[in-house]
């Protein structure tokens, strides 16, 4: 989409972008447009989608891709409304790809964060999950982080909204405060893709998985591996087995997933409505019982 601020349209912005010559182009899924260069490379073209959101996504791109484990894709441009980057030619899923993902992932949690809620370098604190302001506020406990910054906003906005109602949000409240019983032993913060729902997660014609579109910060690995799980992931059984050998999880983690899920359901819930709080209500209660 090509907003009435910026009429440049993508194949423009890929040539001003890579210093490339733009040879042919496509519309592709959503925002993006597929852009072909003089190189024989091809590119993807996005909008800023809201407006802010590139500074944040190119600067998660370039953190996850310094830890030089899973494969994410290259940035090739940006400027304040447009983001460039490289094409993953797509492939199928396979237990293979499955289990090399598995234990990338376990290696870019690995690599680490300063702390719970650190912003890439050079991202902003203000960033964005999808379309839902994402605040980046660094702390040291992550339970308290976890409900003050990854909670307890989206709650507010979906009780404010009406879209949660009294009883439930006070379910979730009572998750907030049972936060430090519930969050198992403490982890130090992991380097967060932060958005690891299937659609970004490409499974790639070189027969490796590449992620796409982060949300990155410091963060609890549990989280990832339970937004794998939350709207279905090609051979997760595969990726979690192959994330356990290479970095076991701690006892219980299995019945903190619905803890971990809460987060993403609930800015579900505030972007798209009364369907998604009834997930919200039951990961809250699946929480409460482990």
């Amino acid at each position: 989409m090509i907003t009435q601020e910026n009429q440049e349209n993508p194949r423009a912005v890929a040539a001003r972008l890579t210093g490339r010559a733009a040879v042919g182009g496509r519309p592709s899924a959503g925002a993006l447009t597929e852009v072909a260069l003089d190189d024989g490379q091809s590119v993807m073209v996005k909008e800023s989608d809201p407006p802010g959101s590139v500074a944040a996504e190119a600067a998660g791109l370039r953190w996850l891709a310094a830890a030089a484990a899973v494969r994410v894709a290259t940035v090739r441009g940006q400027d304040a409304h447009w983001l460039v980057t490289g094409l993953v030619p797509a492939g199928l899923p396979s237990a293979g790809a499955a289990t090399r993902f598995g234990r990338d992932l376990a290696a870019l949690h690995r690599a680490g964060a300063p702390a719970f809620g650190a912003p890439p370098p050079g991202g902003p604190a203000d960033a964005f999950i999808g379309r839902a302001p994402l605040r980046n506020e660094p702390g040291d406990d992550w339970p308290r982080w976890y409900a003050r910054w990854r909670v307890l906003p989206y709650l507010r906005r979906a009780a404010d909204a009406g879209t949660l109602r009294p009883a439930e949000t006070a379910l979730v409240e009572r998750v907030c405060e049972r936060l430090p019983l519930l969050a198992g032993p403490a982890e130090p913060p992991a380097r967060l893709h932060g958005d690891l729902w299937n659609g970004n997660v490409l499974w790639g014609a070189d027969g490796q998985v590449w992620l796409i579109d982060p949300a990155a910060h410091g963060g609890h690995r549990e989280t990832d591996l339970a937004m794998l799980a939350l709207f279905g992931c090609p051979y997760l059984d595969e990726v979690l087995d192959a994330y356990q050998r290479a970095a076991p999880l701690a006892a219980g983690w299995a019945g903190r997933v619905a803890l971990h899920q809460l987060f993403p359901l609930l800015v579900h819930t505030v972007l798209f409505g009364r369907g998604y709080a009834e997930r919200t209500v039951a990961a809250a209660r699946a929480a409460l019982t482990g």
